[in-house]
């Protein structure tokens, strides 16, 4: 077997992957499902239904006339009961739509298309009337896969590297859902008319490059390989798995279209499957619940489930809970309670107990480097900390904070416990509210 590719500095932080070997189970459909207008980069929708309509699984309950955005869709049947102001589980108040399940769940399915013959404005079309947004990042997938006229998408690449502690969503949609992987990936490469696709999946998930590589052989399709990764953190974010795949570098301030590359989650390319071949729109997605809970699961949930019904599917909390985040340990969002509900970026409820969430007592810069070493686009986070913390924004930009993609690694190996990731996103929020 090839050598993995990998990337420069990096961190090896605790796999915890307590779920790899748990296959996906669904989720029961909750009581009360609360779709959120805003799941997804870009403008927010406006509800298509009043309080007291009837809805259907799969009814288009929200949309926006802007083009980033995308529609979202009742997951229940039921009755809706309110909409109202409700907490994302992204950290801030937006409106939602609350539906009372009316135990039947009777569906609205669109019509499947044949991607063979349909046009690449046909399947764009239904990518955004599906609603699908990144699974990885959560940015509208027909405006991402609508670069700019006149540049040239060469290759596309499929993130499976999934490299957060903890969460194993991917790897198990990898194992179970390959062939679907693969026919919604030859559909995006369509609609780019991409020349080449690459799947890149880190090397301590060898069953999911196993099934992948076996996949894409009954396909058939010479144009696609399967790239094996080093385990190493943050290789899924876009940038690394370019640099990794391709060594290709994204221009500052520019977009990975200037470069002729286009990324996507290997879970997105599964809902396009859906909505292409299925006329299934993005209603439900697998959720990794871990950490300290009594059974850890790979769940298929539907959208809008609050986090308090999937930690009880899975027994409940095991000892005293100190933090739930809403993704992996290095780059989750902790919430303040327990029923928010998910939404389509959700890929994993991670619990952790009292002792696992306790903060660490903050000490002064010693001027190790180490979160020099390890940053993996080659900043020089103390000093980016540092000005941030001092408001000194226009210095930060002379040294390139834009740049950030917020991994945390030099929070991570920091010996002081200098919360310096948390510093730099305070200093980039800071410059672009300035900025308007």
């Amino acid at each position: 077997m090839l050598k993995s590719k990998s990337f420069r500095a990096g961190i090896h932080p605790p796999s915890s992957k307590i779920t790899a070997g748990k296959p996906i189970e669904r989720a029961k459909i909750p009581p009360f499902a609360t779709i959120l207008l805003l799941q997804h980069a870009g403008s927010p929708c406006k509800p298509l239904v009043k309080e007291g309509d009837e809805v259907k699984t799969g009814q288009k309950i929200g949309d926006s006339n802007s083009f980033v955005s995308a529609p979202v869709h009742s997951s229940i049947s039921g009755v809706v009961r309110e909409i109202s102001t409700q907490q994302s589980p992204m950290g801030r108040e937006v409106q939602g739509i609350i539906i009372e399940s009316d135990g039947r769940d009777e569906w609205v399915r669109m019509n499947g298309i044949a991607p063979e013959t349909a046009s690449r404005v046909e399947l764009l079309g239904r990518i955004r009337e599906a609603g699908i947004v990144g699974l990885g990042g959560g940015y509208p997938t027909h405006a991402k896969l609508s670069p700019r006229e006149g540049k040239k998408i060469e290759a596309l690449i499929l993130n499976g590297a999934e490299c957060e502690s903890y969460v194993t969503a991917d790897h198990r949609t990898m194992l179970e859902h390959n062939e679907k992987i693969i026919k919604g990936m030859k559909i995006i490469m369509k609609v780019l008319d991409a020349e080449k696709g690459f799947i890149g999946i880190e090397d301590n998930k060898m069953d999911a490059i196993k099934k992948m590589r076996e996949a894409v052989e009954r396909e058939g399709d010479k144009r696609i390989e399967v790239i094996s990764l080093k385990t190493k953190y943050p290789q899924g974010e876009a940038g690394i798995l370019v640099k990794a795949v391709l060594d290709r570098e994204k221009p500052s301030g520019g977009h990975f279209y200037d470069i002729g590359v286009i990324v996507q989650n290997v879970s997105t390319a599964k809902a396009i499957y859906d909505a292409i071949y299925e006329g299934i729109p993005l209603i439900e997605r697998v959720v990794t619940v871990t950490g300290d809970v009594k059974e850890p699961k790979n769940l298929l949930v539907r959208i809008g489930t609050p986090f308090r019904d999937l930690i009880e599917e899975c027994g409940g909390f095991r000892g005293e809970v100190g933090k739930i985040l809403k993704g992996g340990l290095m780059g989750g969002i902790a919430q303040w309670k327990e029923d928010v509900p998910t939404i389509k970026g959700t890929n994993c409820i991670l619990v952790l107990g009292s002792e696992k969430s306790r903060l660490p007592e903050e000490r002064m810069c010693i001027r190790c480097g180490r979160c020099v070493e390890v940053c993996p686009i080659g900043l020089i986070p103390t000093i980016l900390g540092k000005l941030a913390f001092e408001r000194r924004f226009e210095e930060c930009q002379d040294y390139n904070i834009l740049d950030c993609i917020g991994c945390g690694s030099c929070t991570y190996v920091c010996p002081s416990k200098i919360p310096i990731v948390q510093l730099i996103k305070y200093g980039k929020e800071e410059i672009r509210r300035e900025a308007g």
